[in-house]
């Protein structure tokens, strides 16, 4: 099993960060167009407790699906997904978020495993760890950059 673990300061309130990690609008925004979308399940808005989510992306020139449902939830604290359905043998991203210095600090844990043995354990090594690394912290940077400006009023305009 492989893990990812990326942590980072914003500048916003913790309640606003949570919100903001579980908006599909902005994490479909934050991904190049034509290549992330939200398919099935909770497809716009703010997903929640016990709902899934179905993603369509393109990786490495092929297009997969993954099914993912928020099986823990503990606002504005804690939220985790973890796939229901997918090309993973397992996965589940654990999302993290403390007020700090009048901020965030937002923590992602992701916890993976591919499919096909010893083959899907040197895929992982090559390809699949860093390509994971590099979305979860495109995705967090996607967050931050909304989170800090007013653009995060376009994603939960229930917030002051």
């Amino acid at each position: 099993m492989s893990r990812i673990e990326i942590s980072s300061f914003i500048n916003a309130p913790q309640e606003r960060v949570f919100d903001l990690a579980r908006s599909i609008d902005l994490h479909v925004s934050g991904f190049e167009t034509g290549h992330h979308y939200a398919i099935g399940g909770v497809t716009k808005g703010l997903i929640g407790a016990g709902e899934q989510v179905e993603w369509r992306g393109k990786a490495f020139g092929l297009w997969w699906k993954h099914r993912s449902e928020i099986v823990i939830y503990d606002r504005p604290v804690h939220f985790r997904d973890t796939m229901i359905q997918g090309a993973f043998k397992r996965y589940n991203h654990d999302h993290y978020f403390e007020g700090h210095n009048g901020g965030t600090r937002m923590r992602d844990v992701v916890e993976f495993e591919a499919p096909a043995g010893p083959v899907g354990k040197i895929v992982d090594r090559i390809l699949i760890h860093g390509y994971l690394y590099r979305l979860i912290l495109q995705r967090s940077e996607t967050i931050r950059a909304a989170a800090e400006s007013d653009l995060w009023k376009q994603y939960i305009p229930h917030q002051n």
